[in-house]
């Protein structure tokens, strides 16, 4: 089993931050997904999710900007595992010019009704649409 923290940054439209992964990761290769990555050893979530944001994006939050929106269980094809992942949230005043993207494809705030479209990673099917429904979201953008 591999532990994962993602991250879901919001701007100011309440357009989601998401990365288009390339052709060359064992999970959900070609498809759109959330910035983060894998926990390491004796790592916990929270500190995972801050260093998988500035890793993959070049943008540093400070500490206790962002939220717990949900532990989900996530089976990925590549491993054969079912894996944890907890995904974090937050608000954000950047835009795509703040982002440095080190993987993928591009790394680009989508506007929500095309992110709900898009070819979307395990966890990103199970936790954009769950996202963009709930109270939390709702209470970023209003």
């Amino acid at each position: 089993m591999h532990r994962f923290s993602s991250v879901l940054l919001v701007d100011r439209r309440g357009w989601l931050l998401l990365q288009e992964r390339d052709e060359h990761p064992v999970i959900d290769p070609d498809k759109w997904g959330l910035v983060g990555g894998h926990v390491d050893d004796g790592e916990d979530f929270e500190p995972a999710a801050y260093r998988e944001l500035a890793e993959e994006t070049g943008l540093v939050l400070a500490p206790g900007t962002l939220r717990l929106f949900r532990e989900i269980e996530v089976f990925h094809e590549g491993y054969g595992t079912l894996d944890t992942a907890q995904i974090w949230y937050a608000g954000t005043d950047c835009s795509d010019a703040d982002v440095v993207a080190s993987e993928g494809r591009q790394i680009v705030f989508v506007p929500p009704e095309r992110a709900r479209g898009l070819d979307l990673a395990a966890s990103a099917a199970v936790v954009v649409p769950a996202f963009l429904d709930s109270e939390e979201y709702r209470e970023l953008v209003a």
